[in-house]
């Protein structure tokens, strides 16, 4: 097979025969170090016999069976999270092949709960820039990234939005000590200039993801926000696609505040890469009014395959024996402490940032005025490509317009000498980068 007829790849493949651990082995024999976790994906590392089995097992005996019935291994998933995982108040469970499909199903959730109730005008989904959900066309649209829109926008529906919390960069100044009040203040006037009768939902992650470089918003937005949607009747839409399931040292991204979302959506943690699986979890409230309306929630083809979910059991499994959260928090404290020392003096790099163990650098023409890089001269990517010569992967981020941003997102199970790994050749690269 040659590279060009791997469909788009644009000459960027690598050849990967193995993995294991935090290691990617190629097929000429160089060990990779995996500091991305692929696509910010792997949590418990790869190549865990126990889950192979598992999948394994599940394939036997029942290789395919329509989403809507009963399995063994959806059963076990299922009572896992309800009894282990999920909050109280979400009790209804709908699981995808992955996460845009989750996403989108959590809109038409939105929508139907509302056409349900009597409100079928309430047919906006408010959305949040920069911010990524999903590459069908509806998540396409639904996402604040200007670049993976390139080509698409006269097919995409326009949606209402909103600024996400961006400390460093906020109006009222860098870290202002009223940025949480001053975004809120932002979601409430798009409510109101979009019409909150019509608005059915707000999406958004916890903490923005790749898209904008681990983005943590000020302590009192999500009390502010959760309060405001419900002053308006919106519903909550959580994406926690790359949050989800223990990546920033909580359970769940929105833990970090004292709120609970009505809707909450996962993805590559759920599964942490052994399998395709997503998941949308919705109130009772949600799940009941729909069910006594005339509408269907529709399944995925693919949707909860039993292989998949047996991995699911497995994966969450190992998280709670081995107290991968709890390691995620640790491991993520020393390494943002890390890289601050490491990579906090150089000219380039406006700001390290994140919660856990996803982390990440925005690397800027100058620090003091936070001026960019031009677009053409794709810093973040030659920062990746670079230090991927030196054995080290790491996840480039940002949108085009929020550019230049390099992402970690290891799994849990890394150790000291990685951290010290990955700090040091970030550093090389982005010194040979951008000197």
């Amino acid at each position: 097979m040659s590279e060009t007829n791997w469909p788009f790849s644009r000459g960027r493949t690598l050849d990967i025969v193995a993995a294991n651990g935090l290691l990617l082995k190629t097929a000429d024999g160089r060990e990779i170090l995996d500091a991305a976790g692929g696509a910010i994906v792997s949590n418990i590392g790869y190549g865990r016999e126990q889950v192979v089995q598992a999948v394994a097992e599940a394939t036997r005996n029942c290789t395919y069976v329509v989403p809507p019935w009963i399995t063994p291994s959806r059963r076990a998933l299922a009572d896992l999270l309800t009894d282990r995982w999920l909050p109280a108040g979400l009790t209804r469970i709908h699981i995808t092949s992955g996460g845009s499909e989750a996403v989108e199903s959590a809109v038409k959730l939105a929508l139907q709960f509302h056409a349900a109730g009597g409100a079928a005008e309430r047919n906006l989904i408010l959305a949040r820039v920069p911010s990524y959900h999903g590459t069908t066309l509806a998540t396409a649209s639904l996402s604040g990234h200007a670049a993976r829109k390139r080509g698409l926008e006269s097919a995409l529906t326009v949606f209402p939005t909103v600024a996400a919390p961006y400390p460093l960069r906020c109006p009222l100044g860098g870290h202002h000590h009223d940025a949480g009040a001053y975004y809120a203040e932002q979601v409430e006037a798009a409510i109101v200039a979009a019409g909150p009768e019509r608005v059915a939902a707000l999406l958004a992650e916890p903490i923005s993801g790749a898209s904008g470089g681990a983005l943590v918003p000020p302590d009192d937005y999500w009390p502010r926000v959760r309060s405001i949607c419900e002053r308006h009747g919106v519903l909550l839409i959580m994406d926690e696609v790359m949050t989800g399931f223990g990546r920033t040292g909580t359970r769940f991204g929105y833990q970090h505040w004292p709120v609970t979302p009505d809707i909450l959506v996962a993805g590559k943690g759920l599964a942490g890469g052994y399998a395709p699986l997503g998941g949308v979890f919705a109130s009772e409230a949600i799940g009941r009014t729909i069910d006594q309306s005339p509408y269907s929630v529709m399944f995925h083809t693919f949707g909860a395959h039993p292989a998949a979910c047996a991995a699911a059991v497995e994966v969450l499994s190992i998280i709670d024996e081995e107290q991968l959260v709890q390691r995620a928090a640790s491991m993520g404290s020393l390494l943002l402490a890390r890289l601050q020392e490491g990579l906090g003096h150089l000219p380039w790099v406006a700001e390290v940032r994140g919660r856990g163990l996803l982390q990440a650098i925005e690397i800027v023409r100058d620090r003091d005025s936070l001026t960019l890089f031009d677009e053409a001269d794709d810093i973040a990517g030659r920062v990746v490509a670079k230090a991927l010569q030196k054995g080290v992967f790491f996840y480039g981020g940002g949108t085009g317009e929020f550019r230049d941003i390099v992402c970690l997102g290891p799994a849990f199970t890394l150790e000291r000498e990685h951290i010290d790994t990955m700090t040091a050749v970030l550093a090389e690269s982005i010194q040979e980068v951008c000197a």
